[in-house]
């Protein structure tokens, strides 16, 4: 069997180059570990809620932009709905808070009425981002006329040049000198990096020019509706997302990548099998890669990338509420908490590494928009905060969950002293951490940006297609341009796009891939007036023990407001029977519902046995 592009890896630039170059008409593959698409595009279910794992505010969405027009393209706008949030951030304090809001004209001045010693530089500091993001849109994209107009950058392309030779910090201290104004900038930084430091001010001027000219934006329904979307438009162009399988080698032949070799992430019993094709996608981390490689392109590439840093990670203490928090003096989208003892921006990487009583976090209030994550009259928020792999890596399981119950007493506790009364209407919480985010995207170091957005890691100094393997391409946060959900769905569609211009392409099979973890439904019936019962095929070598968990999800169900079409369950038949059986409580859930309304040959997924 052949595909044109195998994609390794489900994330957004995974996602969005496979359904570009389904658009362009290639049969695409796309593999991923996960359950479910998106890497930290995604959500989960908890009681009521829905909670969102990665977006807090999206930027990029500005008028004839870059990610509008790949949106336009991929038909994304007519299926996905994206809501603006009412204003940037607000810094939170027991002194007067700063709102920064959306619009060049509008931050300007709330900027030069609390600082206006600092004019200058604050007008400065507009002109330099709105350049900035201008000009890389008129970037030439061919390294040849790149290379040709070099001499002419300072010229043609001043903010570009200035701003890549600045970290952030460097820069406002050169231009500013109100401390407070300067941390007022970059209160948002945890979205970005750690350290204004060693964050490149290229980098920090993107995203911040795209939020300040047409506003943060969040997906309703979460981050999966755009996910699970860009998936579809790979299935229905003739192409394959396959869920919970694990590329294990990329098959190189003649000095090309020619195919990839993958099995089974939950059912290590179930044989690797290879799958040929024109050329292959690394959406996964690119530390991951070398492993996957024959010699002596592992070798070469773990020289390529031994003296690279990783991002840091992030905290997210999830939060459900059974009230409007409003009541409780939330006022804004993203409320920023500046941490004790931050008084300079020098003040900001120690902190981040510091006590958690005095940790700068963001809280989120998600019932600001329509984001359509709970039930009416609750509330779902998120308070985020930098992390570290090496807090968590080293502590036993026990030791593990009490540091992060410690860590969530923590937050909450200054939650509360913000807002009195909302600790009292929390329904329910969850901590994930740096941990959390490798063990499920497998992000070495749970490294949501990638490799650090530093001066000499940003931009072209950014791996990108080719450049270890001919026909192998590279497409994530790790590579060109770089991390957040605007960078990654940029790289995924500039790879696509590449991959357009300069592959030759071969005829594909005209079969697709039969996945035999779907299996029909056999029969349904009643065990009380709580329970149901469904019996399943059985997946071709499936072996399990009575009481073995596996995932069983619905395709096209028949409900699904405020819901997810999955559900972990104990697996209620042993091995020698020729079905499997699943239990469901009836207990008024979309997922309970469309369970009920499942007819006799209409098909799900089973992924497991997972023990």
């Amino acid at each position: 069997m052949k595909y044109n592009t195998i994609i390794v890896g489900g994330g957004l630039a995974g996602l969005t180059a496979g359904a570009t170059l389904s658009k362009f008409g290639k049969k695409v593959l796309l593999l991923e570990q996960h359950h479910k698409p998106g890497g930290c595009a995604t959500t989960f279910k908890r009681g009521d809620f829905i909670i969102e794992v990665g977006l807090h505010e999206m930027s990029g969405l500005t008028e004839n932009g870059s990610i509008t027009q790949i949106f336009k393209l991929l038909d994304v706008d007519k299926h996905v709905q994206f809501e603006k949030v009412p204003e940037f951030y607000g810094v939170v304090s027991d002194k007067k808070d700063f709102v920064m809001p959306h619009g060049y004209n509008a931050a300007m001045k709330v900027l030069i009425d609390k600082y206006p010693e600092d004019e200058t530089g604050i007008k400065r500091f507009m002109k330099l981002i709105g350049g900035v993001r201008k000009e890389v849109i008129n970037l030439p994209r061919s390294p040849l006329k790149q290379k040709l107009i070099y001499p002419l950058m300072p010229l043609l392309y001043p903010n570009l040049v200035e701003a890549t030779k600045h970290t952030v910090g460097s820069w406002l201290d050169k231009y500013l000198t109100n401390e407070n104004a300067k941390l007022d900038l970059i209160a948002h930084i945890v979205y970005w990096g750690d350290d204004p430091y060693t964050l490149s001010m290229f980098y920090f001027a993107v995203p911040f020019s795209g939020f300040i000219a047409n506003g943060g934006h969040f997906i309703k329904g979460g981050s999966q509706q755009l996910s699970n979307y860009l998936a579809s438009c790979i299935e229905e162009n003739g192409g394959s997302v396959l869920l919970g399988k694990s590329a294990e080698k990329i098959i190189t032949n003649n000095g090309k990548a020619t195919g990839v070799t993958f099995r089974d992430s939950f059912n290590r019993n179930i044989r690797p099998q290879t799958i040929l094709c024109d050329n292959v996608i690394a959406n996964c981390a690119i530390p991951l890669v070398p492993s996957m490689l024959d010699e002596p392109y592992s070798t070469t590439l773990q020289q390529k990338i031994k003296s690279k840093t990783n991002s840091c990670s992030l905290l997210c203490l999830y939060l459900g509420f059974n009230t409007d928090i409003e009541k409780f003096g939330v006022k804004y989208y993203s409320n920023v908490f500046q941490g004790d003892g931050v008084y300079e921006l020098k003040d900001i990487k120690s902190n981040h590494h510091g006590d958690w009583s005095k940790r700068r976090f963001i809280f989120v209030d998600y019932n600001k928009v329509d984001a359509g994550l709970t039930p009416p009259h609750k509330t779902e928020g998120v308070i985020c905060t930098v992390d570290y792999i090496e807090d968590w890596e080293k502590l036993n399981n026990e030791d593990y969950r009490a540091k992060k119950e410690e860590v969530a007493q923590v937050l909450l506790q200054r939650l509360e002293k913000q807002y009195p009364g909302i600790r009292n209407s929390i329904e329910y919480y969850e901590v994930a951490t740096s941990k959390t985010i490798e063990r499920f995207t497998s992000n070495p170091s749970g490294s949501v940006y990638g490799y650090a957005q530093t001066k000499d890691q940003i931009a072209s100094k950014r791996f990108r297609n080719n450049f270890l393997i001919p026909n192998l391409y590279f497409a994530s946060a790790w590579a060109f341009p770089g991390g957040g959900f605007e960078g990654s769905i940029q790289g995924g569609f500039l790879a696509a796009l590449q991959m357009n211009q300069d592959t030759i392409w071969s005829e594909p099979d005209a079969k697709k891939y039969v996945d035999d973890r779907v299996v029909q439904l056999m029969e349904r019936k009643k065990i009380d007036d709580k329970t149901l019962e469904l019996s399943f095929a059985k997946p071709a070598g499936f072996e399990n023990l009575n009481g073995e968990h596996a995932i069983l999800e619905i395709i096209n169900p028949k409900e699904l407001e405020l819901d997810l079409p999955y559900r972990w369950l104990p697996i209620d038949s042993n091995g020698k029977d020729k079905s499997l059986k699943f239990q469901i409580k009836t207990d008024g859930s979309s997922f309970s519902k469309s369970c009920e309304l499942i007819d006799i040959g209409d098909e799900a997924i089973v992924y497991g046995p997972m023990g």
